[in-house]
């Protein structure tokens, strides 16, 4: 007999009554008498007559229960309480598997989930989810590992495979209920099938009985479509897919804005000497593994099975189509991260390879045409290879508007992509969305792949040393310097919820970041540069009179002008400059 039907049995014994029926003779009457043994005293009480019939069943199936485990000769383990579908940690392991993050610097969420731990609620669970590799399941190491010797005995970890069902879970969770586990934590709960349809059982039956369950994975639609339904109004949610720029550099050690733009997303550094080639953005292959196992690949679970898989079915029929991480990598790769049909369909060209032909062409110092002289047809087609992207031609699914919306619709709640504000002077009415990409060392790793298609080509290869470095620094310097605007700021939005932060676009240049206080009728305006020198050209918009007009106007008094770039503060010609590092890290 296997451990999954022994445990079964045992459960089913566990539900029957205990005991035996005997009779007893009362003024010359029988009597069915049932007796049973509970924390060691006799207990027993006269049956009801309309009872007896269901009552001596249920008796005789249990010892026919009994008497089969006998037969199957189960060993006492498998026999014993300590036997668990999942992976369960407790006690002296559960010590062990926490002990190795002790050290580690905390995200900024922890707090939530200690609060939710050491708080009064009890009947709520506490969902941690969020992409692979954004520090999920060592927050929860780090939160046990400081637990006091009384709370670690009552705590419980448990490890969720495919092979698990809600009904497993439940004879464990009732196990470790019986045996006076008061936290438990339930990591990749979402792999169960029937984990959206059933996930109220977590919070209706163990979270109101006083135990404290928190639920973590990767399958975050999983987790959100489970909220809207069976967990509506009786959990608390927090999401770790996004990691700002102080939280890298404060966990990781690791300094720089150019760093944060290359790896930036994950948290699988560690330390100053970390090891590049482990880094999931190291490569285009890693990458490429990643966007597909961590993004695409996540909606699979949790789609088909949501509503009979009538819920973003379009996204389902992209994935089927192995489609879906073509769409995503086109979007990433687009200069200005548009949701468009356009986007999704034409045939592909780089809009980096592009827009670095220009400027480079266009440089005061040193012009060059070589980004014309290229095969550009060549390396584009090598790019499009790299990142898997498919063209027109390719597509086996017609793309429509309804799978632009829920592409977009499902990054979105995966926080990966977070909408910014352009505003028009010209016609405040019109506000247009760019999109930011949350996880920088994504995007970067696309540049990266340029760079690789580029050294394919023949005209490129002749160039001497120099010229080739200096011509793939330039692009790299030109992407570095898109992200970091993205990234200022997408940080400064969510930093700032009681401000409107946009780019406001005159009918000639523009202002890359104003933040607007309602409240305070004030606004600040700002240039981002990807620089480390002092331009008077970096700050010409912010010093033209007619633009600095026409925004106090509309926003409000200007109370400060400010250059963000990579140098030192400083200030110049009553603008201040502001080192870009030390900013996100102040928000």
């Amino acid at each position: 007999m296997d451990k999954v039907r022994i445990r079964y049995i045992k459960e089913w014994i566990s539900q029957l009554p205990s005991g035996n029926i005997t009779y007893k003779t009362i003024k010359g009457k029988k009597y069915p008498y049932y007796q049973w043994t509970e924390n060691g005293k006799q207990h027993g009480r006269i049956v009801k007559d309309y009872e007896l019939d269901d009552l001596k069943e249920k008796i005789a199936q249990r010892k026919s229960l009994e008497q089969k485990l006998k037969e199957s000769g189960a060993s006492d383990d498998l026999l014993s309480d300590n036997f668990f579908f999942s992976s369960v940690k407790v006690g002296d392991e559960l010590s062990a598997f926490t002990e190795p993050v002790k050290t580690f610097q905390k995200r900024d969420c922890y707090s939530k989930l200690y609060d939710y731990i050491y708080g009064d609620s009890t009947d709520r669970v506490f969902i941690l989810y969020g992409l692979r590799r954004t520090g999920k399941t060592t927050l929860i190491r780090q939160l046990i590992s400081e637990m006091s010797e009384e709370m670690l005995m009552q705590t419980a970890f448990m490890q969720i495979n495919s092979n698990i069902d809600i009904a497993k879970l439940n004879i464990d969770l009732k196990q470790l209920s019986k045996s006076g586990y008061r936290y438990v934590f339930i990591d990749e709960v979402t792999l169960m099938n029937d984990f959206i349809d059933c996930a109220a059982l977590f919070s209706d039956v163990y979270a109101t009985s006083g135990m404290k369950i928190v639920l973590s994975g990767t399958d975050s639609l999983g987790f959100l479509f489970s909220e809207d339904r069976e967990l509506y109004d009786r959990c608390f949610m927090v999401h770790t897919t996004f990691i700002s720029y102080s939280e890298f550099e404060r966990i990781l050690g690791i300094k720089g804005i150019d760093e944060y733009i290359r790896y930036g997303g994950t948290m699988s550094l560690g330390g100053v000497n970390y090891n590049q080639s482990g880094m999931t953005f190291a490569t285009k292959e890693s990458t490429e593994e990643y966007i597909d196992s961590a993004i695409a690949r996540n909606i699979q679970h949790s789609l088909k099975n949501y509503q009979n898989g009538e819920h973003f079915r379009h996204l389902l029929e992209l994935y089927d189509s192995n489609e879906l991480t073509s769409a995503i990598n086109r979007i990433v790769e687009d200069i200005n991260h548009r949701f468009t049909i356009e986007v999704l369909t034409k045939d592909f060209v780089s809009s980096d390879l592009s827009l670095s032909a220009k400027n480079l062409l266009r440089d005061k110092n040193e012009p060059d045409d070589v980004l014309y002289r290229i095969d550009k047809r060549e390396v584009t087609e090598n790019l499009r290879k790299l990142l898997e992207i498919r063209n027109k031609s390719e597509q086996s699914v017609n793309i429509t508007e309804i799978h632009k919306t829920e592409i977009k619709q499902y990054l979105d709640m995966l926080d990966l992509t977070v909408d910014l504000d352009t505003v028009y002077m010209t016609d405040l009415n019109k506000k247009e969305k760019r999109v930011a990409v949350s996880q920088s060392g994504m995007r970067y790793s696309q540049a990266e792949a340029l760079i690789k298609s580029l050294m394919k080509d023949d005209i490129f290869r002749e160039l001497s040393l120099r010229e080739r470095n200096r011509v793939t620094e330039r692009i790299l310097g030109d992407i570095r310097g898109r992200m970091m605007e993205d990234i200022v700021v997408l940080e400064t939005q969510i930093a700032k919820p009681d401000c409107e932060v946009f780019r406001l676009v005159f009918a000639t240049g523009e202002f890359d970041m104003v933040v607007f206080e309602p409240k305070n009728e004030c606004c600040s305006i700002y240039e981002i540069k990807h620089s480390t020198e002092v331009v008077p050209n970096q700050y010409r918009h912010l010093i033209d009179e007619e633009k600095c007009k026409s925004t106090e106007f509309r926003f409000g008094d200007i109370k400060g002008k400010y250059v963000i770039y990579r140098g030192e503060p400083c200030i110049v010609d009553g603008i201040q400059y502001l080192n870009v590092e030390r900013y996100l890290s102040d928000l």
